[in-house]
């Protein structure tokens, strides 16, 4: 529930603001105090709660699996057995439908992709004043707990994606294949400078479009969140349970659909047909 001594706007600036670490003139290098320090830091501001709680929710992804191949039997398995071969099946088989190359990464690759984002989408669940109370007791200013509301950590996703894409079509079509894909499609060579940037325009959109997706939807669920609790208590209770029903659904769609794109993307990379 939101505190009774800050005005709405205050209220919804705070839980939206990142734990920023950055330099001032003024200052050196500290932790921004409000948001217009933060501002201040500029690019190379780096994001201390955004960080944490993926790199963590990756240490967790990777200690949950480890956990699983260490421990499997062929006997009656366990729960986390049984979620774990789950999720292996589940995306084994998008991968087989999706992907027409023949590469061990993209597999595993796809796996982790799912399910770190569903790990870090699935911190929208937390009550919104949770984690930010318990760091503002601890001298913390603020705290946003969910990874993917921040554009810098779904655009770095994006773009290891498209770096591989990069990495994936020049080794399979060679420089000259990626070049010409690039310059001779769709109109042929009498059009290059027209082919070039309608294919350059639709190289670049695929990063931007995975990042910016992700981060809207997440964004606008999270905001929703924090406007309920701004609500009565009464009110909090019938709007915030039937969202976060609907919102695991969201959770869900979006960890699967950044996972099928980069499918998609990377199959496409692999495609020599020229």
């Amino acid at each position: 529930m939101a505190s009774g001594n800050v005005t709405a706007s205050e209220y919804i600036s705070h839980h939206l603001q990142n734990l920023t670490f950055g330099y001032l003139p003024e200052q050196g290098w500290k932790i921004a105090e409000t948001a217009q320090e933060a501002s201040a830091m500029g690019f190379w501001a780096i994001h201390l709660d955004s960080m944490f709680f993926s790199v963590a929710l990756g240490v967790l992804f990777l200690w949950l699996f480890s956990k699983a191949a260490k421990s499997v039997t062929t006997g009656v398995p366990g729960c986390l057995q049984n979620f774990v071969e789950l999720m292996v099946e589940f995306v084994d088989k998008s991968v087989k439908e999706t992907f027409h190359g023949r590469n061990a990464v993209i597999a595993p690759l796809a796996l982790t992709i799912f399910c770190w984002i569903f790990l870090m989408n699935l911190m929208d669940l937390v009550p919104v004043d949770f984690l930010p109370r318990l760091a503002s007791e601890m001298g913390i200013h603020f705290m946003k707990v969910v990874p993917t509301t921040d554009p810098n950590v779904t655009l770095g996703m994006s773009v290891s994606v498209f770096f591989l894409i990069i990495y994936y079509s020049i080794k399979v079509k060679g420089i000259g294949g990626f070049v010409g894909e690039l310059t001779l499609h769709p109109f042929g060579k009498w059009m290059i400078p027209f082919n070039f940037l309608l294919e350059g325009v639709g190289l670049i959109a695929k990063p931007i479009s995975l990042a910016l997706r992700l981060f809207g939807n997440l964004y606008a669920g999270e905001l929703i969140f924090i406007l309920i609790a701004l609500l009565p208590w009464f009110a909090q209770f019938f709007l915030s349970v039937p969202w976060a029903i609907f919102h695991i659904l969201v959770i869900v769609l979006q960890a699967f659909i950044f996972m099928m794109l980069t499918i998609v993307y990377l199959s496409m990379a692999h495609e020599d047909n020229h």
